[in-house]
C-alpha cells in the first residue's frame, strides 16, 4: 500500500494522527491526543478537498489543534480525573492502616508488620501478636496506637 492509495497528503495527515495516538499511549500526557485528533481532521478535510495547499493543512492543523486542546481543557475542568493525592507516598498510604506488631514495642520502640514488609514503630507497649493502629509517620518510623476492636 503506498501513500497515493491513502489520498497522497491525506494519508500522511492520517498516518501522523496514527503515531500521535501511539505515541500518547507509550509517552502519556494527555497532550499528543489532541493533536492526534486535529492531524485526524486535517486529514479527513484534506480528503475531502483534494486540491487544499499545504499552507491550508498547515493552518487547519494549527486551527483544530487549538480547538481540541481548548475542548480537552473544559472537559478536563467539567469532568477531572480522581486521583489519589498519595499515589507516591508510601508512608502517608499507610496512615489508619491496622498493622501487627512483629517484636514487641518496649520502652516506645519496636516493630510492626505491614503486609509482606517489616517497619520499625514508636507507640505503648504492646506484645507481639497485637494489632495497631497507624496514627502517623516520622522519618520512616510508624507511629502506632492500640487498636480499637471493631464495633
Amino acid at each position: 500500500m503506498t501513500i497515493d492509495t491513502l489520498g497522497g497528503a491525506a494519508g500522511l495527515w492520517l498516518i501522523a494522527a496514527l503515531v500521535l495516538g501511539i505515541l500518547e499511549l507509550l509517552v502519556p500526557g494527555v497532550f499528543l491526543v489532541f493533536l492526534a485528533i486535529a492531524a485526524a481532521i486535517t486529514g479527513v478535510a484534506t480528503l475531502a478537498l483534494a486540491d487544499l495547499p499545504v499552507a491550508g493543512q498547515l493552518a487547519s492543523f494549527a486551527l483544530w489543534s487549538v480547538v481540541a486542546v481548548l475542548v480537552g481543557r473544559r472537559w478536563y475542568r467539567d469532568f477531572p480525573v480522581a486521583g489519589d493525592a498519595r499515589l507516591n507516598d508510601r508512608t502517608a498510604r499507610l496512615l489508619g492502616e491496622t498493622v501487627i506488631v512483629e517484636t514487641a514495642i518496649e520502652g516506645g520502640r519496636g516493630r510492626v508488620r505491614v503486609g509482606d514488609g517489616s517497619w520499625p514503630a514508636r507507640g505503648p507497649d504492646m506484645a507481639v501478636g497485637a494489632l495497631a493502629d497507624v496514627v502517623a509517620v516520622d522519618g520512616g518510623v510508624l507511629i502506632v496506637a492500640a487498636s480499637s476492636p471493631p464495633a
